[in-house]
């Protein structure tokens, strides 16, 4: 009789190891499942915030060529402006009687 107890708790052992073994793959399969699930929700994230970042650097640029083309024309003008009061001046001298 106890070759037989000795058998069937060998036996027993062997099925709650396998069960063991069982419940510890499923829990690595559910855990490896949601890992991945948190890592494309992570990346989906951190893509859409590039690309806002991306949008947001654009349009600065876009702001910036219109400023440097806005002070480019305003030098301009301001370059034209001093040679106007240059003559303006030269003829105001001309024409004043006092000399200085």
């Amino acid at each position: 009789m106890s070759v037989e107890l000795g058998v069937l708790v060998s036996i027993g052992s062997i099925l709650i190891a396998a069960l063991g073994v069982l419940i510890a793959y499923l829990t690595y399969q559910s855990k490896r499942n949601t890992s991945t699930k948190n890592d494309t929700k992570e990346s989906a994230e951190l893509k859409a915030g590039l690309d806002y970042i991306s949008k947001g650097v654009d349009a600065i640029r876009i702001d910036l060529k219109a400023n440097e083309k806005q002070i480019n024309h305003l030098s301009e003008r301001v370059t034209r402006v001093e040679e106007s009061s240059k003559q303006a001046h030269k003829r105001i001298d001309n024409i004043s009687p006092d000399k200085g």
